[in-house]
């Protein structure tokens, strides 16, 4: 009897040791790395000397068919809160010292959401656990979701960072892809995305009362004109839901490259209600009646400078061609929808000449974000809106 039970231990380990074998040597399908690319850009373009390991020169970097190697990496940089640290490489070939330090910070609370940070951790483990399901994969990403389930305020808005945040940090953030990138990996998780299918239940359910808290919270935000809706801010007062500064440079305004995010949020929702339908309305309304013609945005040669976070030897100017396509300023002024722009002093200036050549060259202040959005996509949404939800 000891023999049998000996042999049948034995075959067990054989059959456990092949299994995970098996699952070492199974190929799994590249995925998609462009969320961590404003992450990916600020270690290894923007100088700052606070981050807690530097990028080095040519550090190399993982392909996207190197799965595992970026998903060792996500899992060693995950805080012990569940979250992430922002602007450093998920694909970097890390030296052994930088290993060491970054393991060496695990219990500092420094998470933040700000560049697409934490979601699309969490959106790239869960693809890696949907490939093969190893219990680490899967824990993290269930530590980063249950994360990002705490970081949400009652009323549904997601702060840039969490937790113990301070100033505009606690406000509600569309800037750099915050709000929106948490509110489309919780409709994923909400809606059943094959990516999710081996989430729980539980957290499926608490992914659709986010969404839900989310859209009404989004809602609440539209900023009002007196009694005509336009468009949101970069970020909004977490109680309030009023427009709101950040850094100097981002004057409370109104925002078309967030707003058309937004936007493209709400109309794929599925079976719109009125309010939903009544915003989107609105706000391709403003978009169309503010986006700038005749203006053609040139990036020129220039003297080479250096500042604080970049070098550069390039300018930026506005130049009158009647030839140019539609394009938008990154910040309109509340009431007037004058394009207006700030530098380091905060000062509102209503030209971009008129700021100073870091913030020239270290923002994008106009982009033809919203223009298949009105030219195109809406059309398209108000179509099948009318078509009703039998439509095919």
């Amino acid at each position: 009897m000891q023999r049998f039970t000996w042999l049948l231990l034995v075959w067990l380990c054989l059959g456990y040791q092949a299994n995970m074998l098996l699952a070492q040597e199974k190929r799994l399908e590249p995925i998609d790395l462009s969320p961590f690319y404003s992450c990916i850009h600020h270690w290894r373009d923007l100088r700052d000397e606070s981050r807690f390991i530097q990028v080095q020169k040519n550090q190399p970097a993982y392909a996207a068919t190197q799965v595992r190697e970026i998903v060792d990496n996500i899992l060693l940089f995950q805080r012990d809160n569940g979250g992430w640290p922002k602007d450093y490489d998920m694909t970097a070939v890390l030296t052994d010292d930088q290993r060491a330090e970054v393991i060496a910070t695990r219990s500092r609370e420094d998470t933040s959401y700000d560049n697409g940070n934490i979601h699309s951790q969490v959106g790239y483990l869960a693809k890696a656990t949907s490939q093969l399901d190893d219990p680490k994969w899967r824990t993290a990403c269930e530590r980063g979701f249950d994360f990002i389930i705490r970081s949400q305020y009652p009323n549904g808005g997601i702060p840039q960072r969490y937790p113990n945040a301070q100033s505009f940090h606690k406000h509600i953030t569309f800037n750099d892809g915050v709000m929106m990138g948490v509110m489309e990996l919780l409709s994923d998780a909400a809606n059943g995305a094959e990516y999710f299918a081996w989430l729980d239940q539980p957290r499926k359910q608490q992914a659709r009362l986010a969404v839900q808290r989310g859209i009404a919270c989004i809602l609440k935000c539209q900023i009002r004109v007196g009694d005509q809706l336009t468009a949101w801010c970069q970020q909004h007062d977490e109680i309030t839901y009023e427009p709101r500064p950040a850094r100097t440079f981002e004057l409370a305004s109104i925002c078309p490259q967030e707003s058309t995010e937004i936007l493209r949020y709400l109309m794929h929702q599925p079976s719109p209600s009125p309010e939903i339908i009544q915003a989107v309305d609105a706000a391709v309304a403003w978009l169309d009646q503010v986006k700038l013609l005749n203006t053609r945005i040139d990036r020129v040669k220039a003297k080479p400078e250096s500042f604080l976070r970049h070098d550069t030897d390039l300018d930026v100017v506005a130049v009158h061609d009647p030839m140019a396509k539609p394009t938008w300023a990154r910040h309109y002024e509340i009431g007037s929808n004058r394009p207006i722009f700030a530098g380091r002093d905060g000062i509102k200036r209503y030209a971009l000449a008129e700021i100073e050549r870091e913030r020239r060259t270290g923002t994008a202040w106009y982009g033809g974000w919203a223009t298949d959005l009105i030219t195109k996509e809406y059309a398209s949404w108000k179509a099948a809106i009318k078509a009703g939800p039998n439509r095919p």
